[in-house]
């Protein structure tokens, strides 16, 4: 995954964010840029598996909260944002076919169709400014990583054709800081919330915490522990599981960012 530059880093609202991917500008994650606004995964399915995809999301709100749903053919979500193009405005797509990753495009207008429907869920990029606030470090964000992101072995609820393994972030955390970031993010159900598991990677499925399926690497220090939070990439394992013959979705850590404001989604 290619690094967010540095000049990247003054992108600090989601229109400004979303015109830089438009344009090409903007080619890398969007960890740590626009903070206060919401970001989102995406998925994009024809009409006729929409149905089943939403039932999926609602029996599965820890790795899907859904933020908005297109209307068939659309390339907007109004309520996300005015001057937003789904197909142009995350830096970086996958384009599936037959649950085969085929390309990865910095726009997919030239693959868009009029049946094809978006879906955007919540992303735990958002509760990451209230961390940050808080003091707790988020290492890949200092350091422009993409988050380390695993498959595991929790099983997601069944919906149609939809179903597969969980996806979870990583974030390493002293013990104390872990506790703090429990009381933080259960403030934001509809982005995740609060962590699926603390420690022992291996009881998640997880062999290797120092080879992530997606994202960086991300050195855990020997005061730290993994603290694991549901991810909106879970779709995409679940698109290689169950094998639709199209689909859209971001690139993990490339996201769409909103006009809404992180604040909007916290219980408090």
């Amino acid at each position: 995954m290619r690094k967010a530059s540095p000049e990247n880093r003054i992108l600090n609202d989601g229109r400004a964010v979303r015109l830089a991917a438009r344009s090409g500008a903007l080619t890398g994650n969007t960890a740590g840029l626009a903070l206060g606004f919401v970001q989102g995964n995406l998925v994009v399915l024809p009409e006729a598996l929409a149905g089943d995809f939403l039932r999926f999301a609602q029996r599965n709100p820890k790795p899907c909260p859904l933020l908005g749903v297109s209307e068939p053919g659309s390339r907007t979500i109004p309520e996300l944002g005015l001057d937003l193009d789904i197909a142009t405005d995350i830096p970086l797509y996958r384009v599936w076919r037959n649950g085969e990753l085929v390309d990865e495009p910095g726009a997919v207008d030239a693959v868009w169709r009029d049946d094809l429907v978006s879906f955007v869920i919540g992303c735990s990029f958002t509760f990451e400014e209230s961390l940050i606030a808080a003091g707790l470090p988020m290492r890949h964000v200092s350091r422009g990583d993409n988050v380390a992101m695993f498959r595991t072995s929790i099983a997601t609820k069944p919906a149609g054709p939809f179903q597969g393994p969980m996806v979870v972030s990583m974030r390493p955390l002293r013990p104390a800081d872990a506790i703090r970031a429990i009381q933080i993010t259960s403030r934001f159900p509809a982005v995740h919330g609060a962590p699926v598991h603390i420690g022992h990677p291996a009881d998640i499925g997880i062999a290797d915490i120092s080879k992530p399926d997606y994202g960086d690497p991300t050195e855990i220090m020997a005061d730290e522990l993994p603290v694991f939070w549901a991810c909106g990439v879970t779709p995409q394992s679940v698109i290689a599981a169950t094998r639709p013959d199209f689909a859209i979705t971001h690139a993990p850590g490339c996201m769409l960012v909103t006009d809404r404001r992180n604040t909007e989604y916290a219980v408090i």
